[in-house]
């Protein structure tokens, strides 16, 4: 019945809109539907949904690690933290200079800054910034970020990669209550350096932008899907979040600024 109804809807609009006139309305609709749907919302925390998931999530949990990967400033370690300071957070940062912002602006017994970027292996790889900039919140390991998504001449520095997983263990945690990243293009690559916690349910829940970026460093999100069998896929929401029962091309294909979430599926 709701099948029959939506097709009625779409043919209707269709016979009715499908026509030069209303081309640009149907852009301003389109562009209004995207902000319903959860996707570029990022004027603020509030906004985007990422203030109210961090409270529902962590307020009131005894204890846990949480890992910050692409840290930058520590805005996102300093809401955990203020959310609930029985959580030990390990933030991952590979700029040099934001890396010392970080140091500063998080003073947290709690707290634990790594001046390395995350990836599928340990190792070494060039960081891109605005050479007019450097240090911005756009950094990141592809140099099409900064030259063909921002249009903007390039610096670099050589920075330290680690896998999420050898530095887990070497730091005898089992168990992580919340992995959030965002690294502007490799986000997929720093889950594949934590596959093995991932597909043991050793990781309760993933947060993770998806954008443009993700066109620069070739990820689609049939990839994350396909990685993460083992987890529910949503997208926040200023009041909530909302559950992507099935992958679908045209919802998910959507290369623009959106929070995802990933919670491990409970048997």
């Amino acid at each position: 019945m709701a099948a029959t109804m939506l097709n009625f809807i779409i043919r209707f609009y269709r016979a009715l809109f499908a026509r030069q006139i209303f081309y640009r309305l149907n852009k301003v609709l389109y562009h209004c539907s995207l902000r319903g749907l959860g996707i570029l919302n990022f004027e603020n925390d509030r906004i985007s949904g990422e203030e109210r998931f961090i409270k529902r999530l962590l307020a009131g949990k005894a204890g846990g690690v949480v890992f910050d990967v692409g840290a930058n400033v520590g805005n996102y370690s300093s809401k955990v933290l203020q959310t609930n300071p029985l959580l030990t957070v390990y933030a991952f940062e590979p700029h040099p200079r934001t890396f010392a912002t970080l140091e500063k602006n998080v003073q947290h017994s709690n707290f634990t800054p790594i001046n390395a970027a995350a990836g599928e292996s340990a190792g070494t790889a060039d960081l891109y910034d605005y050479a007019a900039d450097d240090g911005s919140s756009h950094a990141s390991l592809y140099q099409d970020v900064i030259e063909s998504i921002h249009r903007a001449p390039s610096t670099h520095h050589q920075v330290k990669v680690v896998a999420l997983g050898e530095f887990a263990r070497a730091n005898q945690i089992t168990h992580i209550a919340l992995l959030k990243i965002d690294t502007e293009g490799n986000e997929l690559n720093a889950l594949k350096g934590i596959e093995d916690f991932l597909s043991t349910g050793k990781v309760e829940a993933i947060h993770f932008e998806f954008n443009e970026m993700n066109i620069v460093s070739r990820v689609f999100f049939r990839d994350f899907w396909d990685l993460l069998p083992n987890y529910n896929f949503y997208r926040l929401l200023p009041d909530g979040m909302v559950k992507l029962e099935m992958y679908s091309p045209v919802f998910c294909e959507i290369f623009a600024y959106q929070n995802i979430v990933a919670l491990l599926k409970r048997s």
